[in-house]
């Protein structure tokens, strides 16, 4: 599919004179931070996620466009938060100003992510998970085994810097069953169905003139993800046992991951949340350009 006039043709004066870092240019730039701190002890290979997003893609942004070097951006972004494990190594936030924040909730800071883990802590407790009840190591094992590989990409971006307004979308295949924990403490049961799990959702990045992230707000139902798992209604609920986190086996590699997930309903959030209301009057940029 082609992008949307606003896609393709974004104004790029506010970039004027801007010198951008590579993890604007290029989607894997951080993968080659071979100093950093990683928390396997190397860089994590993204190498199927990026055929799978190369393969099944919705949109071709122009190199050099504003959707593809935000694009690029939150890819970078992605894989700090869920393998680097020193934050003086993040390049793509600045980390003394850094928050983080979904639908409307209190935001939190890296050292937040860092502790409890990137799914921990934008995962809100429901019937099919409980973030108390898994680890960081286990959160991520659970969602990389169902799901080996999840896609990210811009579907259009509704202004530019210094605050970026965007619409995504991240899929990826459920090949295995997930296993996971609720709020009851229930094993949590969903047999894979090897269709596609496709979430779509909106965010707003603050970035200051190093084009580092200062705050990052995203707005999704989270609920989409779960009900897409699962969407016959038929997943598995056990009591619990002697073990929880520990069972899920923590030592293996761990390639592929994403912190975007989060409690309270997008639609209302949309409604009720002004800042959002007049990021997303429904007109793009190119739109505004014409005049419509």
């Amino acid at each position: 599919m082609a992008a949307t006039a606003a896609s393709a043709l974004l104004n790029l004066d506010s970039l004027a004179g801007v010198e951008l870092p590579d993890y604007m240019t290029d989607p894997d730039a951080v993968l080659k931070d071979i100093e950093a701190q990683w928390r396997y002890n190397r860089p994590p290979d993204y190498t199927k996620t990026r055929k799978w997003f190369a393969e099944t893609k919705h949109y071709n942004h122009p190199a050099g466009s504003l959707p593809e070097l935000v694009e690029n951006l939150i890819k970078n972004w992605e894989i700090e938060a869920s393998f680097k494990t020193r934050l003086s190594d993040w390049r793509t936030i600045d980390t003394t100003n850094y928050t983080f924040a979904i639908n409307g909730l209190e935001p939190s800071n890296a050292e937040h992510m860092l502790r409890v883990g990137t799914y921990n802590a934008i995962i809100t407790p429901c019937k099919y998970y409980d973030p108390k009840n898994l680890d960081f190591a286990a959160s991520h094992k659970t969602f990389k085994r169902m799901m080996p590989t999840f896609a990210f990409e811009v579907v259009e971006v509704y202004s530019g810097p210094p605050v970026v307004s965007l619409k995504w979308r991240h899929w990826g295949e459920m090949k295995n069953d997930y296993v996971g924990y609720n709020t009851a403490g229930e094993k949590v049961t969903i047999k894979a169905h090897g269709g596609t799990i496709d979430i779509q959702g909106i965010t707003m990045a603050h970035l200051n003139d190093r084009m580092q992230v200062t705050k990052l707000k995203t707005w999704f139902n989270s609920n989409e993800l779960f009900k897409q798992m699962d969407p016959n209604g038929i997943a598995v609920m056990e009591k619990p046992g002697a073990s929880k986190a520990k069972d899920a086996g923590m030592n293996e590699d761990l390639p592929q991951a994403c912190p975007m997930m989060q409690g309270r309903s997008s639609d209302r959030a949309m409604d009720t949340i002004p800042e959002l209301n007049t990021a997303l009057s429904g007109v793009s940029i190119e739109d505004k350009k014409n005049g419509k």
